[in-house]
């Protein structure tokens, strides 16, 4: 192997005959590390959106979400929480949840649509609403709201302003069948990050909500937060054996799996894409090789009478193609970390926050889709050499002394 290496490197670096040979050589080098390079960038860049839109629709859902298949609640939800408690050690916060939809009136007449939640504040565990608060505090006392950062500012409700809100439950009175009217005081407001949950969820806790929608004794549903939310899906299995056939149990996954999909779909296609950069370069690497056979067919039959195998041949050329894509995917992983590290801290790419909710688009390098990358090019550029090693393999020595 020592000799075939040795004969590679010498037509790739030296002999002023192979001048046009190495620049073909070194555009393929180049063609294959921006290959790389852009395929880092891209994933990277990905990642890091992916990454920063899971955590905040994570900080605002819970892991697993258990509820009545026929959506008419949960009436007795206490014995569902300690079964639960019982079956899945993992959890690490199993709250009871009222939810509905109401109209919120402030004082200055303006209003908007909204989604309730009511929780039980004082149970301990993953509370994510209380990292997010921005001003005021959680509402603990009766008739109190915590509203979303854009909604409050839509309506101008902040902390300590009254507001009606009225719910879609029909109430008996004398004048005949009337919507559900409470009064509410504005405790505090909360920022999730994420535009949708901050602009249409308000919070309550769990007593005011139930008296809100007329649900004494009963909960919406249960939100669980576990310890690994990678492993939901093995808890909820646990839970669907365990818990009554009536009862549904959804997790983080099944909640959002359209989007999650997408994205998911969007990393694949743009993979499959920018390989093509790769295999566009190792086109190179074929034409170069093919020209420097052609060239050294003089040399190849030389090599021949002296005892050289095909198989010697044929690993001398396959040795100088696979130098080449080595060499090229090592510069473009190089060039892709390094960039991405660069944008990352100075925060290159900018985006619009009032759209995205980010000042801009984090870079988040994952070591598996590093080494697909490794592993893909060098598959390219290793098979790009098979046909023009083959073809020194199969050179004839007494054809190839005649033609020179």
């Amino acid at each position: 192997m020592k000799f075939e290496l040795f004969i590679a490197r010498r037509y790739l670096l030296k002999g002023r005959k192979n001048a046009f040979i190495s620049v073909i050589s070194l555009v393929s080098v180049i063609g294959i590390a921006i290959g790389v390079a852009a395929l880092i960038i891209a994933l990277t860049l990905i990642n890091g959106f992916q990454g920063d839109i899971r955590n905040k629709i994570l900080s605002s859902t819970a892991h697993i979400m258990i509820n009545d298949i026929l959506g008419e609640g949960l009436e007795n939800y206490r014995p569902v929480v300690d079964k639960a408690k019982q079956t899945c050690p993992d959890i690490t916060s199993i709250t009871p949840i009222v939810s509905g939809t109401v109209l919120i009136r402030g004082s200055s007449g303006s209003s908007a649509g909204a989604m309730v939640w009511g929780m039980d504040i004082d149970t301990p565990g993953d509370k994510p609403w209380l990292k997010k608060v921005r001003s005021g505090r959680l509402p603990s006392g009766k008739n109190e709201l915590l509203l979303g950062s854009e909604i409050s500012g839509r309506i101008n409700l902040f902390e300590g302003a009254q507001a009606r809100v009225i719910a879609p439950q029909p109430v008996l009175s004398p004048s005949g069948i009337i919507p559900r009217i409470r009064n509410f005081t504005i405790s505090g407001v909360f920022h999730s990050g994420l535009y949708e949950i901050d602009n249409t969820t308000v919070i309550t806790n769990l007593h005011s909500a139930q008296k809100l929608f007329d649900m004494d004794g009963k909960a919406s549903f249960i939100q669980v937060y576990v310890k690994d939310l990678f492993a939901a899906e093995k808890d909820a299995a646990r839970l669907r054996k365990a818990l009554p056939r009536h009862l549904q149990v959804i997790t983080w996954k099944d909640l959002n799996a359209s989007l999650y999909s997408a994205l998911k779909l969007e990393k694949t296609i743009l993979f499959f894409t920018l390989t093509l950069i790769i295999i566009v370069a190792s086109l190179n690497i074929v034409s170069g090789l093919i020209l420097l056979v052609i060239q050294k067919l003089k040399d190849i039959s030389i090599l021949l009478s002296y005892g050289a195998t095909p198989k010697i041949i044929q690993r001398i050329f396959f040795i100088q193609g696979g130098i080449i894509g080595i060499l090229g995917t090592g510069l473009g992983v190089v060039l892709g970390v390094v960039f991405c590290g660069l944008a990352d801290r100075f925060e290159l790419i900018k985006v619009p926050a009032e759209i995205y909710q980010m000042s801009h688009v984090p870079f988040r390098i994952d070591p598996l889709d590093l080494l697909a990358i490794i592993v893909v090019s060098l598959a390219i550029s290793f098979t790009a050499t098979l046909i023009p090693a083959r073809k020194a393999a199969t050179v004839n020595v007494i054809d190839a002394l005649k033609n020179e």
